[in-house]
C-alpha cells in the first residue's frame, strides 16, 4: 500500500474502532455502595525519587507514589462546575470595600494520620499541619517548593504582598488575602504532610533535614497516612504495596471506607509494552492503549456494555476479558517548544529560538493532519486554542494564525535572513546552518513516530533535526535545573479549566515557565504583559470584565508560539471485567474514575 492508501484506511477504520468501545461519561449520579476485597494491580514507569511530600512537588514518580497518603482540603466538581470541601468545608468572605478577602477552611472531626498496624498512636490532622506547611515548607524559600511564588501577589502600586494563614482553632484556620481574587479556592487548596514530623525535622536540620526525610530507604510502614491506603512495602525497580487504611475518614452509605480493593501493587516497569503484556494477561487492572496498540486492544475485548455504556445480559457473570471505553479529543495537548534561556546565549539555537518569526515558522512546518492520520489513526483533532473548551474563557474565535504552510514557513525564515542555499541546507544571516536537538520522552513511542514527521517537513526546508530519544526523569531535570536541552515535545499533564492554573508555567518567574524559568523580571516585552494580564485578570471576579483580559493574554501566546500545541487526542481506557463497572466513568474532564470500584 502506498502512504496514502494506508492513511485512507487508517481513517475510515477510526469509525469503526469507535463502535466497538463504550462511551460512559461521568454524571451527575451518586455513588453507589460497594464492597471491600481483593486487588488492585497497577504500574509506574520508574522508581520513585523519594517518599517525600516536598520532593513530590517536582518528581510526578514520587508524586503519584505518596498521592494515596495524603488528602487536599477541596476538590472540584467539573460536572457543576464548582468546588466542593473534601477534608475540610470552607466559606469565602469579600470586604470589597477595602478589596480584601479572607477564605476559612474548617477541618473534618475524623481525619487522622495513621500508622499501619496502630504501630504508633494515631493523630488528628489539625488546622497545625495546614499552617505549619504553608508558611515553612511551602513559604520557606530554602525548601525550594515549587509554591513558593504563588503565596506572593503583586499589588498596583507595585509592591508585593504574601496570602497569609492564621490559625484560628485546631480544626479552623483562614487565609487573608491582601485582594479580592476571582478563585481563592484554587489559590490556597493543597495537600501537606504530618507536621509533628516534618517540624522536628526543621527544627533539627532546617530546610536540607525536610527533604531528607522519607528518603527511598525508609522503612514505608513508618510513613503515616490520612489517606485510603498505607504504603507497607517498596522493593526498588520491582514494586510497591499499598495496604487499605481502616481510618480513612471517608465512607459509603453503609459505613464502609471508599476505595474499596483491601490492596494496591503497584509494578515498577520500564516501558508501556510490557504494561499491555501484563494486562493481556490479566495482571493490571486498566491499560491506555496507545494509538499503535489500539486495534489489537479494541479487537480482543469482551465488551459487558453497550456502547452507550448500558450493561449487557449476562455481563454480571462475565468476569474474564475486559471492557474498552473512549472519551472524546482529551482537554489538553503535548507541545513543542524551544529553549530561550540565556545560559545558552553562545549557542546559535538560542539566537533563532529567540526570534518569534522562527517559532512561528516551526509552527507552520507542524503538520498536524499528517501527524493525526500516521499517529493517531484519525482519531484526533488539532489543538489551535490556548485554553481548552472546558475552561470558561475559552473562545473559539481565538485560535492560532501560524498552522500548516510551506510557503508561510519559508516566508517567515526570509524574513529574518535565514537562505536556503543550492545544498538543500537553510542558512542563517550570519551563514550558519541550522540545525537543533528535538528531545522526548523515550517512553513514549508515540513521539518517535510524531519527531519523525516533524523531521521529515523541517528537511523539505533545509532544516536539520536530531532526534533524542531521553528517559523521562532526565528531561524533567534538564528543564528544572540543568536547563541543557535545545527544544523539546512534552506534556504537562491535565487542562486548565481555569485560566490560573500553571502559574509556574506561564508567568516569567514561575520554575517550569520551560523556555526561561524563574526570571527575575520579564526578558521580554510580551513576557511582561503576559504578567501584566495574568496578575490583574485572576483578581476580577465578574466574567465579563475578566474576559478581555484573557482574551488578550491568550491571543499574545499564540501570537508568540513559545509553545506550539500539537493534537487533541481522542483517548481509550481498558478495564478488566472482574470489577464491577457501576461507578465507573470515563471522559475528557475526569479521565478514568476507577476510585469507587469493586470487585464483581
Amino acid at each position: 500500500m502506498s502512504l496514502e492508501e494506508i492513511e485512507a484506511a487508517r481513517a475510515s477504520g477510526a469509525g469503526e474502532l469507535i463502535e466497538k468501545t463504550v462511551k460512559k461519561p461521568k454524571t451527575h449520579n451518586d455513588f453507589a455502595p460497594g464492597k471491600a476485597g481483593g486487588v488492585w494491580n497497577d504500574s509506574i514507569m520508574g522508581d520513585p525519587k523519594s517518599f517525600n511530600m516536598l520532593v513530590a512537588e517536582k518528581d510526578g514518580t514520587t508524586a503519584g507514589v505518596v498521592a494515596p497518603l495524603v488528602q487536599y482540603l477541596a476538590d472540584y466538581d467539573v460536572i457543576d462546575r464548582k468546588w466542593k470541601g473534601k477534608i475540610a468545608d470552607f466559606e469565602i468572605k469579600i470586604d470589597e470595600e477595602n478589596n480584601k478577602l479572607d477564605i476559612i477552611y474548617t477541618l473534618k472531626d475524623n481525619v487522622y494520620w495513621s500508622f499501619y498496624q496502630n504501630s504508633k498512636p494515631k493523630v488528628k490532622v489539625t488546622s497545625d499541619d495546614v499552617v505549619f506547611w504553608y508558611d515553612e515548607i511551602q513559604g520557606d524559600a530554602d525548601c525550594g517548593s515549587s509554591a513558593y511564588n504563588s503565596q506572593f501577589m503583586p499589588m498596583e502600586d507595585g509592591t508585593s504582598q504574601r496570602i497569609t494563614i492564621e490559625k484560628i482553632d485546631d480544626r479552623s484556620f483562614v487565609f487573608h488575602f491582601p485582594q479580592i481574587v476571582a478563585e481563592p479556592v484554587l489559590h490556597t487548596n493543597m495537600d501537606f504532610g504530618p507536621a509533628f514530623l516534618y517540624r522536628k525535622a526543621k527544627e533539627d536540620g532546617g530546610a536540607e533535614a525536610v527533604k531528607n526525610l522519607f528518603t527511598v530507604a525508609v522503612n514505608p510502614k513508618e510513613i503515616p497516612s490520612c489517606g485510603p491506603y498505607f504504603l507497607v512495602e517498596y522493593t526498588p525497580s520491582q514494586r510497591l504495596l499499598y495496604k487499605r487504611n481502616p481510618d480513612f475518614w471517608e465512607k459509603d452509605v453503609n459505613g464502609e471506607s471508599h476505595y474499596y480493593p483491601e490492596e494496591q501493587v503497584v509494578q515498577v516497569i520500564g516501558d508501556q509494552n510490557t504494561n499491555y503484556l501484563l494486562f493481556k494477561q490479566g495482571k493490571m487492572e486498566s491499560f491506555s492503549p496507545s494509538p499503535e496498540q489500539l486495534e489489537e486492544v479494541v479487537k480482543n475485548a469482551k465488551n459487558t456494555l453497550t456502547s452507550d455504556g448500558k450493561v449487557l445480559e449476562d455481563a454480571d457473570s462475565e468476569k474474564s476479558g475486559y471492557t474498552v471505553f473512549n472519551a472524546e479529543g482529551s482537554m489538553n495537548a503535548s507541545f513543542w517548544s524551544f529553549n530561550q534561556n540565556p545560559k545558552n546565549k553562545d549557542k546559535p539555537f538560542y539566537e533563532w529560538f529567540c526570534k518569534k518569526e522562527f517559532r512561528q515558522a516551526m509552527s507552520c512546518l507542524l503538520n498536524r493532519g499528517r501527524i493525526i492520520q500516521q499517529t493517531y489513526r484519525g482519531l484526533g483533532s488539532p489543538k489551535y486554542s490556548f485554553f481548552p473548551e472546558a475552561n470558561k474563557y475559552y473562545d473559539e474565535n481565538i485560535l492560532l494564525q501560524y498552522r500548516y504552510s510551506h510557503p508561510h514557513a519559508k516566508k517567515l525564515l526570509e524574513s529574518i535572513g535565514f537562505t536556503k542555499k543550492e545544498d538543500g541546507f537553510l542558512y542563517d544571516e550570519k551563514g550558519r546552518k541550522v540545525e537543533f536537538d528535538l528531545c522526548f520522552a523515550a517512553s513514549q513511542p508515540f513521539f518517535s513516530d510524531i519527531v519523525q514527521i516533524i523531521t521529515d517537513e523541517c528537511k523539505k526546508e533545509g532544516i536539520t533535526v536530531t532526534a533524542r530519544p531521553t528517559d523521562f526523569q532526565k528531561l524533567v531535570d534538564q528543564l528544572m535545573s540543568s536547563y541543557d536541552w535545545q527544544s523539546i515535545i512534552i506534556g504537562l499533564g491535565g487542562g486548565s479549566l481555569f485560566p490560573t492554573q500553571g502559574s509556574n508555567v506561564w508567568v516569567s518567574d514561575g520554575n517550569l515557565h520551560l523556555w526561561n524559568p524563574l526570571q527575575k523580571s520579564p526578558a521580554t516585552q510580551w513576557e511582561a504583559r503576559i504578567d501584566e494580564l495574568y496578575q490583574t485578570a485572576k483578581c476580577i471576579v465578574d466574567y465579563e470584565k475578566a474576559k478581555p483580559y484573557w482574551d488578550e493574554y491568550q491571543k499574545i501566546y499564540l501570537e508568540e508560539c513559545p509553545i506550539i500545541y500539537l493534537i487533541r487526542s481522542r483517548s481509550f481506557f481498558a478495564l478488566q471485567n472482574r470489577w464491577d463497572m457501576t461507578n465507573f466513568y470515563y471522559d475528557n474532564l475526569n479521565g478514568a474514575e476507577t476510585t469507587y470500584l469493586w470487585l464483581k
